[in-house]
């Protein structure tokens, strides 16, 4: 247990707390209807179809960016750990900090490539978000999670013009308006993070 309070060993110790918070954040996020990776999502510019280089080794915008974060949170935090205890049963001493972090980030943006590449491949393509999110303004949708009120976001699941899902932050564009579970929406404009919805005039028709 020496090894995990050892000096030499602080990075690997803060990417594990890190990757901890981001996993509290979001769940507690999700409790109260506003989740953060779905911000962070909307804020980001939307990557081209076929991104190449770091992006598209990394498989930015075929995988949700906050499980390639935990993969890489991860991956460094494990390669770091079992390098340094390698290095300390081998030599009896640890490598310096910066030397160790060096190794493990690279060993951490392998695995994420190789790691995030499966899950592209299982994860369903229609829960992509590789399309610009304004080209889902005037797409209806059904809110899954929450209650959308003003000043309140909750989860809506939205298909755009290709029948691919997205799952995007929505409250009411009328004040006056909430929409529980289950609630049929429309899309009417974007602001920030969010979109502004109201009650789907068609009903039925997803």
């Amino acid at each position: 247990m020496l090894i995990l309070s050892a000096p030499e060993t602080w990075p690997f110790g803060a990417s594990l707390a890190v990757m901890v918070g981001l996993g509290v954040i979001e769940g507690a996020g999700l409790l109260l209807a506003h989740s953060p990776s779905h911000m962070l999502e909307s804020m980001l510019p939307d990557p081209p179809d076929g991104a190449q280089g770091p992006l598209g080794w990394l498989h930015v915008g075929k995988v949700p960016l906050l499980i390639l974060l935990i993969l890489f949170l991860g991956s460094f935090t494990i390669a770091g750990y079992a390098l340094q205890t390698a290095v300390q049963s081998a030599w009896g001493a640890l490598l310096p900090a910066w030397l160790a972090a060096i190794a493990a980030f690279l060993a951490g943006m392998v695995a994420v490539n190789a790691l995030g590449g499966l899950l592209a491949r299982i994860i369903p393509q229609d829960e992509s978000s590789a399309v610009s999110e304004q080209t889902l303004i005037g797409r209806s949708g059904i809110v899954i999670q929450g209650i959308a009120r003003d000043g309140m976001a909750a989860q809506a699941k939205v298909r755009d013009a290709h029948g691919h899902a997205h799952y995007v932050m929505v409250e009411p564009d009328l004040t006056e308006e909430t929409f529980a579970e289950g609630s049929e929406i429309l899309l009417v404009s974007k602001l920030g993070a969010r979109f502004k919805c109201i009650r789907n005039p068609h009903p039925g028709l997803l």
